[in-house]
Parts: structure tokens; C-alpha cells; sequence
């Protein structure tokens, strides 16, 4: 073996022993933790939240504070960090890509959980479900109440145009007409005339409006007809701020807390009042 090549044998050599020692091991994870965003909260004393407005998700009341279901969760996860919350408002179209420009911290959104979305950012463990739901006219669909008596060639089903409950009400109802408006306004203003058997929309809002107007309208299937996990966004690389949020979930699955909120702002209209 020449000196040249047992050089480079010994100097691998080392290079392996370093690396595959516990001092090496255990200043990559104090590399790790220091480097992330929930050590970069505690030391700001802040989580930075990016979300978009939509009733009854996130919403700003008749003094022009933010409320609703996501504006709990983080004032929640907040609290329990011992941190400030700071709102970062921010387009739908562009939330990801500010997260990833470290705009903010985390989105607490209302974010589905898809492959796409996840080949660029990490999620959570879901902390809450969404899906599509149906609410249909008491008088024009009497006694109609599964799914399969709204797939019947003479139903009329309404959903906006262009939405995914557009594309659902094709694809689970095919043998019914579906009538497409360009606003759910016009959708339930269809409904409410009788002209149409039932409208088709993401939760809350058909069991919204029909919490709105119980003497026309009704729920003919409880919950949602499909179901869409939502969870935390975060960027990659940051096992330890997944460990953390994925625990406080958890905390608050077990506890009731979540599904407590979700009631009162997806199956009540009690906070419509701070609207007004």
C-alpha cells in the first residue's frame, strides 16, 4: 500500500470516529434544538401565527378583533408556550410561500393536509377534520334523508361554480342536476325559494344556514359526507417543534378542549352576535 493511500485510510478513519462519537452525536442536537423555530419562540417571548380570514375560521369582530375557531387554537397554544401571539394576516394563495420565507412561524389555518402541500412543508397531526355537507328545504325534499335520495334523476341540487363542492356534487350525486351559481349567496337564496332540493357546501355552512332559517331548512345527514384532516404547517427540518405542537394536539384532544370550541363555532351562531 503506498504512504499516499494509508494516509488517506487513516484520515477516513478518524473522520468516522469523530462523527460516530457521543460528543459528536449530542453537539448535533444541541445544533438542532438551538436552531429551532419553538427555541427561536421561547427566546423571542412571540409566535408569529400566519392564517387568512373566513368565517367562522378566523374573522375580526364589530371592534376589529380577530376572533373564531383558529384564532382560539393559537391563542391557546400561546398561552400554554407561555408567548405572545402575533397575527400575521396573510392571502390564502401566497401562505405557504411565506411561511417558507420565514414570515412567521406557523400557520394555524385551516390547512388540509394534502401529498402536494406536503412535499413542501411539514404538518402536524391533525387537531381538527373539515369536509362537505348538505342542507336541503324542508317542504321540496320531505322525508328525503341519506345521501342515496339525493342521487335520483328528478333532484335538483345547487353549490357554487367552480368550488370543490361542485366537483363533489357531480361526483356523488351523478344522477342528480346540479345547477352552479357564481356566489353561495345565490345558492341559498335558491334553496330558501324551494327550487332546488338541497345546496351542497364545505362545513359549517349548511348546518349554519339552516341554524339561520329552521322553519325552510334542514340537515338531512348529520356531520360531513367526506373528510379532510387539517394541521399545523411548519417548514421543514424542525423535529423538535413538530415533537412539541404534535403533543400539545394530543394534550388538548384528550382533554376536550378542541372539541369544545369547535361546537360552539361550528354548531352554534352564538358569537354572530359580536359580528354586528
Amino acid at each position: 500500500m503506498s504512504s499516499r493511500l494509508l494516509r488517506f485510510f487513516l484520515l477516513a478513519l478518524i473522520t468516522l470516529s469523530f462523527v460516530s462519537s457521543p460528543v459528536f452525536a449530542a453537539d448535533l442536537n444541541n445544533q438542532l434544538r438551538d436552531s429551532s423555530v419553538i427555541s427561536k419562540i421561547l427566546n423571542d417571548g412571540k409566535i408569529k401565527v400566519g392564517f387568512s380570514t373566513f368565517v367562522p375560521w378566523a374573522m375580526k369582530d364589530k371592534t376589529g378583533k380577530f376572533i373564531g375557531f383558529e384564532v382560539d387554537v393559537m391563542s391557546k397554544l400561546a398561552k400554554d408556550l407561555g408567548v405572545k401571539l402575533e397575527f400575521v394576516p396573510t392571502n390564502w394563495s401566497g401562505i405557504i410561500p411565506a411561511l417558507l420565507a420565514k414570515k412567521f412561524d406557523v400557520i394555524i389555518g385551516g390547512m388540509g393536509i394534502t401529498t402536494a402541500r406536503n412535499l413542501r412543508v411539514n404538518f402536524t397531526i391533525p387537531y381538527d377534520t373539515s369536509g362537505l355537507a348538505i342542507v336541503a328545504n324542508k317542504a321540496k325534499a320531505s322525508g328525503m334523508t341519506s345521501l342515496e335520495d339525493y342521487n335520483k334523476e328528478d333532484v335538483i341540487l345547487v353549490a357554487r361554480m367552480g368550488s370543490t363542492p361542485a366537483s363533489a356534487a357531480k361526483k356523488f350525486f351523478p344522477k342528480a342536476r346540479v345547477r352552479l351559481f357564481d356566489k353561495e349567496a345565490q345558492c341559498i337564496q335558491e334553496l330558501l325559494s324551494g327550487r332546488v332540493h338541497a345546496f351542497i357546501s364545505s362545513a359549517p355552512l349548511p348546518a349554519q344556514t339552516a341554524l339561520k332559517h329552521p322553519d325552510k331548512l334542514f340537515i338531512p345527514v348529520a356531520g360531513t359526507f367526506t373528510s379532510e384532516p387539517i394541521g399545523f404547517a411548519l417548514r421543514k427540518g424542525d423535529p423538535d417543534t413538530l415533537n412539541v405542537l404534535n403533543n400539545w394536539i394530543l394534550l388538548q384532544t384528550s382533554n376536550g378542549w378542541l372539541k369544545e370550541r369547535k361546537h360552539y363555532w361550528f354548531e352554534t351562531l352564538d358569537w354572530e352576535s359580536s359580528l354586528k
